[in-house]
């Protein structure tokens, strides 16, 4: 195996530090949450009292000011344990950037800090009922009246939603020009006409918040726009510059899970018999690990690439679209090798390897779907469109 050389030795103290919280705040209730369908409010508030959110984030806005590689981090303990209701990243990572790459002065001030604290909880509104990868066909309008905007609409599939204080809004505020017509608003709870529908039951996931949002005549002032007036029809150019890093994150959660499902599997067959022997006798067995073990130390090395391109600047949409596409469908094609040797145990919710695999299937549908992914990689090659 080939030895990591990303982290240093204060990411390896926040690693263990971090494992530390895991062991007494999220694995022994995370079976709970998963039965009630989310995690408790309180995990939020203790992982900001720790530091663990929003640790990119400078310390003038309550953040750690440290680099992308403390979230890396914190995503693979989360992925490898199986604790998907967590949904620390999202709010860190995707929602926090926004603010803090857009946003006005008076936004980061005081948004920031009260997500670096856990007071607040973000959460990002790209998807609707009628409209998930194709981000440009969004029907959700902010019409202008007077100086306010008027929000109608209503979004699915939203992580973080049900708890979420913060949640940015992705709208029309000119149809007419398509998607150059797109902006960001940034939309409390609370707020006159923003509603929260049910919490959505899932195949997988099953601790995640993940809700529908509604919105009928939300009435927001200018200061709600991200970035304000300057970034109005501007939203479109947000999202795409953003949406390298959560594809990549996306491919960070996939090996990480799917490399702890494979020595989860390793123990299982030492210790699992079959007609007096262990299953790790097996060749089909031994064969199979192999291979799975191969392809997802192939799947690391490409992703820590990836990591040293983004921290360079240099991480491009295509590559991005590569590992999360390439990293996905190896979770899947290890999650479910792996339930095969766990034989009839591994169809028991009992069993870590069962609910990360039903974990699995959604990250080749989030962030784009991974048949968008390809999409891209292929227009970066110059292939004719459709």
């Amino acid at each position: 195996m080939i030895t990591r050389t990303l982290f240093n030795p204060d990411h390896q103290a926040f690693i263990d530090g971090f494992q530390r919280f895991i062991e007494k705040e999220i694995a022994p209730f995370h079976e709970a949450w998963e039965a009630q369908g989310y995690v408790d409010r309180a995990v939020w508030e203790k992982a900001g009292e720790h530091g663990f959110l929003c640790m990119s984030m400078p310390e003038a806005y309550g953040g750690s000011d440290g680099d992308k590689l403390f979230a890396v981090a914190q995503m693979e303990a989360l992925a490898a344990g199986g604790f998907s209701g967590v949904g620390f990243g999202l709010h860190s990572e995707i929602v926090a950037p926004y603010l803090l790459h857009y946003g006005t002065e008076e936004q980061k001030q005081r948004y920031l800090p009260a997500m670096a604290s856990g007071q607040m909880i973000g959460a990002i509104a790209m998807t609707e009922p009628g409209t998930g990868s194709d981000l440009q066909g969004i029907k959700t309008t902010a019409t202008r009246d007077g100086d306010d905007f008027i929000i109608n609409g209503s979004k699915t599939f939203i992580t973080n939603g049900w708890h979420a204080d913060l949640v940015i809004v992705v709208c029309k505020t000119d149809p007419a020009i398509g998607a150059k017509g797109t902006s960001l608003f940034l939309v409390e709870r609370g707020m006159p006409g923003f509603e929260k529908g049910k919490r959505l039951k899932k195949l997988g996931y099953k601790a995640q918040d993940t809700s529908e949002l509604f919105f009928n005549n939300v009435r927001v002032g200018p200061e709600q726009l991200l970035g304000g007036e300057a970034m109005c029809n501007r939203g479109f150019v947000a999202l795409m510059e953003q949406l390298p890093w959560e594809r990549l994150q996306i491919a960070i959660t996939g090996v990480a899970a799917a490399q702890s499902v494979i020595d989860q599997t390793v123990q299982y067959v030492k210790e699992r018999q079959v007609f007096g022997q262990p299953v790790a006798r097996y060749q089909n067995t031994r064969y199979t690990l192999a291979e799975l073990q191969t392809e997802v130390q192939v799947a690391q090395v490409f992703v820590d690439k990836c990591l040293d391109l983004l921290a360079n600047e240099q991480l491009d949409s295509a590559t991005a679209s590569m590992a999360k596409y390439w990293c996905t469908d190896l979770q899947c094609k290890v999650m479910d090798a792996c339930v095969q040797l766990h034989g009839g145990y591994g169809y028991m919710l009992e069993y870590a390897v069962t609910r990360q695999y039903a974990d699995a299937r959604v990250q080749r549908i989030y962030g784009g779907t991974n048949e968008i992914m390809k999409e891209l990689i292929s227009r970066s090659m110059g292939l004719p469109g459709h």
